[in-house]
């Protein structure tokens, strides 16, 4: 897949040359952060956010010729953690494919070029039958029982949110409101409050 401007992508630290830091863009590529787009403002110490072997996601600001020029400090956490959680899945998936075929790296392409792996690997749990878009029938059989013999991991996600009411009954409207069996639900104090949910669907789960 070709890269292009504002892509976020993952990287990891190969050497730091004065102001400069050079990454390794995977799966493949090379590209340099100067030290205005590690962090805002002062940076005390660089090896704070960098390090040699360092897992960082970044932002493509430019592509000129053969250089890349990336942005540390123009990614949200919450971009940091899909992308981190986008390749993982897609490692775990290229893992599956190997198991059976040859080239799973031209599957792995077929499937980007019309979704996300997350996506696919949501749905593909969700609808076996969608599998049969990229594999063989009996390649995509082997990929469903594998995907049913390794059911995804449950992840936390949780969020904080302020509510309050003045009206007569604000107590029993606020309950009525909070009442749920899907979620666990915290005051906090001050109107605030936390809501989390463990889920195997992120995505729904927001």
């Amino acid at each position: 897949m070709a890269l292009k401007e504002s892509d976020l992508v993952l990287c990891t630290v190969k050497k730091i040359e004065k102001t400069t830091v050079f990454v390794d863009i995977e799966p493949s590529g090379q590209g340099t952060i100067v030290l205005s787009e590690i962090a805002a403002g002062r940076i005390r110490n660089l090896r704070d956010y960098v390090s040699p072997g360092r897992k960082i996601v970044c932002k493509i600001l430019k592509i000129s010729k053969n250089h890349i020029d990336l942005s540390l400090r123009r990614v949200t956490s919450k971009e940091k953690e899909e992308v981190t959680e986008a390749y993982k899945k897609e490692a775990t998936l290229k893992s599956m494919l190997k198991t059976f075929s040859k080239d799973p790296e031209k599957i792995l392409d077929s499937i980007k070029a019309k979704s996300t792996i997350p996506e696919f690997m949501e749905e593909a749990r969700e609808n076996p039958k969608i599998i049969e878009s990229f594999l063989s029938k009996t390649d995509a059989a082997k990929l469903t029982k594998i995907l049913a013999d390794r059911p995804e991991k449950q992840k936390t996600i949780k969020k904080t949110f302020k509510l309050m009411s003045i009206g007569p009954s604000g107590i029993k409207d606020l309950k009525a409101i909070l009442e749920t069996k899907e979620a666990e639900i915290n005051y906090l104090g001050s109107s605030k409050f936390s809501i989390s949910i463990k889920t195997t669907n992120p995505k729904e789960a927001e």
